[in-house]
């Protein structure tokens, strides 16, 4: 009996499920294929030291959620189980289209697709319980709905990042709003720093840090993010 997991040619056409997630586009029919969700951590200062931390700026660093974890923006979605404190973290989203390893920060920008507005949601209680455990987040940031992404808007359409507002409003409320300027650590910064340490993939997206503001979700609540020019990022979560 042969013991080798990995299929070949063919035999892909038997695999009992096909289970890869996709973002729909915002311009074209067809779907973005979700490798992998890379997320990065405090890149904006104000949300560092509203959540009680100094601000690093020596290196990025970085958690991920499973690429089953990504759903569609547009829906009613359940409120998720075990926890008491859930949270909104509004993001810029950049989807890579080609493959990177070792490169630098000035050839970092040829590998992106483009970007999308998205939530890292968040069981906050979960988190700090694993925090002063010093264990992983992963009951905290990944679970089933926790990479919540609007469409995927071309980067040749969006141009250059820099002094585009991002925002986030639950029940027309405004709770978060920066610039992607005050982001710590770019993009090519990021996709750099990410690809020391692997090799990145057309198909992965990588969630690139929330600014101040984030705050409690609760069932009934809707939500609605917004980057200058990129298709906006709207859900309601059902009540318990």
């Amino acid at each position: 009996m042969r013991q080798n997991a990995i299929c070949e040619g063919n035999e892909m056409d038997s695999l009992l499920f096909a289970a890869k997630p996709a973002v729909t586009l915002a311009s074209a029919r067809g779907a973005f294929p979700v490798h992998r969700v890379f997320c990065v951590g405090r890149n904006y200062a104000a949300h560092a030291q509203e959540m009680g931390h100094e601000v690093d700026r020596e290196a990025p660093f970085y958690f991920m959620k499973d690429a089953s974890s990504v759903v569609a923006s547009g829906q009613t979605l359940p409120f998720p189980p075990a926890t008491q404190d859930f949270h909104h973290e509004m993001e810029l989203v950049v989807a890579l289209g080609a493959p990177a390893f070792q490169i630098s920060a000035a050839e970092a920008q040829a590998c992106v697709w483009g970007y999308a507005c998205g939530l890292d949601m968040t069981r906050r209680d979960l988190q700090a319980q694993a925090k002063d455990k010093r264990r992983s987040w992963d009951l905290g940031k990944n679970f089933e709905h926790s990479a919540v992404i609007a469409p995927l808007t071309e980067a040749s359409a969006f141009g250059p990042l820099g002094d585009q507002t991002i925002s986030l409003s639950v029940n027309d409320s405004l709770r978060q709003t920066a610039r992607l300027a005050d982001m710590i650590w770019s993009v090519p910064d990021i996709i750099a720093d990410l690809s020391r340490f692997y090799h990145l993939q057309a198909g992965d997206l990588i969630m690139t840090g929330t600014p101040a503001g984030v705050g409690r979700v609760q069932p009934g609540d809707r939500l609605e993010g917004r980057i200058d020019g990129l298709a906006p990022l709207s859900l309601r979560y059902a009540r318990a």
